[in-house]
């Protein structure tokens, strides 16, 4: 079984991490004079001078496929999410198909990362341009999901920068990112060899050592700070005053939507004016009559159902860096380690591992939690995202099945483009120009029409099907 050696092409206009599209390659090294040579990130360097491997480098598809497979997901959710609820995210506590589409990303952000940063010339420079691209994508997130964009059907562009929201999608990968970057060009050991897991860990122990840090502080900060009580306003009728809701707390270590501190610094940080205003546990039994879907309010329903809430807020952000680090670790092994069999035992190690304790955990009382990004979901979705990059390795790069998976490839490879163009309504706003007659009679509100349509059709013969069938 041949071995392989891991390298990144560098191209300084593209953003090198999960979205974008990522050259990275693998090639076998070739030795001249006793010296390995490696494509380094500058390519003004002495290269030149020695000979070039023989081989044409091959890219390392299973991360593009990975990555094309998430932004597949992605699209599913967004499409199908509202009708199938097992593809919707979890109200609050919970695990489904759609939780684990962000983790996946930032994932797949720690494993290019080890790659791109292989070989450092000058740390300051690349330090420099990781800021740089960081600031590029939390630019971009600020204007794909602050609010400029009208959602689809409100067909009026702007925002109040009173009201923009500062977190995100992209902002959160933004930070994830940088925090990855700065580690690996600054927290390892150079003069250290890597020949077992030992070594490994050895090498990189200041990167685990933040993983702990960020860790440690974000349980001390959910179960240590005190939420006292607050308030909302919500306008009910454009020409009426808004109405102020109570939200009694006054507590510590609640992990409910509520009084959980993660929302409590997103308010106090951010304000609650600059949060997510369709809350996610707003499909909680307690807050929708459709639950798992949105709906009118319960009569009972408690004052906290309409109160804003970013499921990519500061604390949670935090942990998402624990995530970007794991996948850091997981390209480690690509570049230290030749042979198929060792990666694939050096991934499943941590993966089962992770795994089984984020289980533990949930059973234990701290439940998986997306919107919080709480430890245990961490360890779960992190051990799952390993998992299925184990198993697309295999089968593109070990077994070479590539014919199957090609769609998959391109789309990993154009994934920042598809992701602006599919989940940030660009491409629906853009349909939503042509119409007939009147701005409202568009393609998407026929399509929306025929939809709704079906589904009642569909509701009515399964309704006469178990009609006929009881008598």
């Amino acid at each position: 079984m041949a071995s392989y050696e891991a390298i990144k092409n560098f191209d300084d206009d593209d953003v090198e991490m999960a979205l974008p599209h990522n050259q990275i390659s693998e090639s076998r090294s070739a030795t001249v004079n006793g010296e390995t040579i490696n494509n380094i990130e500058d390519h003004r360097s002495t290269s030149s001078r020695h000979q070039q491997p023989q081989n044409k480098p091959q890219r390392l598809v299973s991360l593009d496929v990975f990555r094309g497979l998430t932004v597949a997901l992605m699209i599913l959710v967004d499409d199908a999410g509202g009708l199938i609820p097992a593809l919707n995210h979890s109200p609050w506590n919970g695990l489904t198909l759609a939780d684990y589409v962000m983790p996946f990303f930032l994932f797949i952000v720690g494993v290019s990362l080890a790659l791109t940063y292989k070989k450092l010339s000058y740390k300051v420079v690349a330090s420099r341009k990781a800021s740089l691209r960081a600031l590029k994508l939390l630019v971009l997130g600020l204007f794909l999901q602050g609010g400029y964009f009208h959602r689809v059907n409100d067909l009026t562009y702007g925002v109040d920068m009173k009201q923009i929201r500062w977190m995100g999608i992209l902002q959160r990968i933004a930070i994830a990112y940088l925090l990855a970057a700065l580690c690996e060009i600054w927290l390892k050991r150079d003069d250290e060899t890597v020949n077992s897991g030992t070594s490994l860990l050895r090498k990189y122990r200041y990167q685990w050592a933040v993983a702990l840090i960020i860790s440690v502080l974000y349980l001390c900060f959910l179960y240590g700070l005190y939420v006292p009580d607050w308030e909302y306003q919500i306008y009910t009728e454009p020409s009426s005053l808004p109405k102020t809701f109570s939200v009694k707390c006054g507590i510590r270590g609640d992990t409910g939507p509520a009084c959980n501190a993660v929302g409590m610094i997103d308010r106090t940080l951010l304000g609650i004016q600059h949060l997510y205003r369709r809350p996610i546990y707003a499909r909680m039994p307690e807050c929708s009559i459709n639950s798992p879907d949105y709906g009118p309010l319960p009569p009972d329903a408690p004052a906290w159902c309409q109160a804003p809430f970013d499921p990519e807020g500061i604390l949670s952000s935090v942990m998402a860096i624990v995530t970007c680090l794991i996948g850091l670790h997981y390209g480690h092994i690509i570049v230290h380690f030749k042979d198929h069999r060792v990666r694939i035992v050096y991934w499943m190690i941590p993966t089962s591992c992770l795994i089984v304790f984020g289980l533990v955990l949930d059973l234990f009382g701290m439940h998986i939690n997306k919107v919080l990004y709480s430890f245990s979901y961490m360890c779960v979705t992190a051990g799952a995202a390993g998992i299925l990059f184990v198993g697309i390795y295999v089968m593109v790069d070990v077994w070479g099945y590539r014919r199957m998976t090609v769609v998959m490839e391109w789309m990993g490879m154009h994934a920042l483009m598809i992701y602006i163009l599919a989940a940030c309504n660009v491409f629906p706003i853009f349909l939503q120009g042509f119409y007939w007659g009147s701005p409202h009679n568009n393609i998407l509100v026929l399509e929306e029409r025929h939809r709704i349509d079906m589904v009642l059709d569909n509701q009515q013969d399964s309704e006469t099907y178990v009609l006929f069938h009881d008598v």
